[in-house]
């Protein structure tokens, strides 16, 4: 009798549970794992946008994907993109987040300062940075020509068009990642730096063999939040550079946006999305392993 009652309670609550979850789950499973699915089954044929007319393709897109230099090409600029910006936006967001540590009057201030551009709008804050790169009145090329460096034509030059999207990314992050870490750095005992400047540890070690170990599992998450940014990175190149020039900024996701909406061509933008979401499934699962190993969580 108390087996069946402590049963029937468990699955009154298990019930309540899957009802409470079951507005998320339609959510998801209705604008997510749906349109996955669909993709999936869209890259196996050719579907043109519009047209009620599908034909069976088998393999031929993925075939297509190996043989296309325009798609390396993408992917060569997505890659380069996020093995820069990640790791110096989180530089950067780390050094702001220690400098930003402390009990000083006006800390509050800077810390919005810094967390303001995480607040403007992507395209606002791309627009801006194209009145910064303009080559005949951008206050960078003002700037630059009073020490005797010639005007750049920033986002017209292959040279330098995807470098200029990778800084305008690294001011854009940086604040996101640093109110994270500033949050993470708040729970991190202060009596062990009491403990270790009195042993008369240097501040470098105490940020090497205190700090980034205990708030390891925050910095953890911010790599994997941001390898998750860089690979969508969509709105700076369409309104900055609009992949150009001569595709030296085309990345994958604008490269999607290209073969579905501007050629139609739903079957290989399917397939280009679905080789995206398999790469970084695949590197997240990596960094899960190599990384995931050495997090140090407090109490444990």
């Amino acid at each position: 009798m108390v087996i069946s009652t402590a049963l029937s309670a468990r699955i009154r609550e298990a019930g309540l549970a899957y009802l409470l979850l079951l507005p998320s789950l339609a959510f998801l499973a209705a604008f997510t794992y749906w349109p996955i699915l669909r993709s999936i089954w869209f890259s196996f044929h050719d579907v043109v946008l519009g047209d009620s007319k599908i034909i069976w393709l088998g393999l031929e897109n993925y075939q297509r994907l190996l043989e296309d230099r325009l798609f390396w090409k993408a992917f060569g600029n997505t890659a380069f993109y996020t093995v820069i910006t990640i790791p110096l936006a989180i530089t950067c967001a780390l050094l702001l987040a220690v400098a930003l540590d402390s009990k000083l009057r006006g800390m509050a201030i800077y810390r919005s300062a810094f967390f303001y551009p995480v607040m403007i709008p992507s395209v606002a804050a791309g627009m801006v940075w194209v009145f910064l790169y303009s080559a005949s009145y951008g206050p960078i090329n003002k700037g630059l020509s009073l020490i005797g460096i010639p005007d750049t034509a920033w986002l017209y030059d292959s040279k330098w068009a995807l470098p200029a999207i990778m800084v305008m990314s690294v001011w854009k992050y940086s604040g996101y990642f640093m109110l994270i870490l500033l949050a993470a750095l708040k729970l991190v005992p202060s009596d062990l730096y009491e403990a270790a400047r009195l042993d008369g540890i240097s501040a470098w070690n105490r940020l090497i063999h205190i700090t980034l170990p205990l708030i390891s599992p925050t910095l953890y998450f911010v790599i994997i939040i941001g390898l998750l940014h860089s690979y969508q990175i969509f709105d700076y190149v369409y309104v900055m550079t609009h992949g150009g020039p001569a595709d030296a900024t085309n990345v994958l996701t604008f490269y999607i946006y290209q073969n579905g909406f501007q050629y139609q061509d739903v079957g290989y933008a399917s397939t280009l999305a679905n080789v995206l979401l398999l790469f970084v499934g695949g590197l997240i699962a990596v960094i899960a392993t190599v990384f995931g190993r050495r997090v140090h969580y407090l109490g444990r």
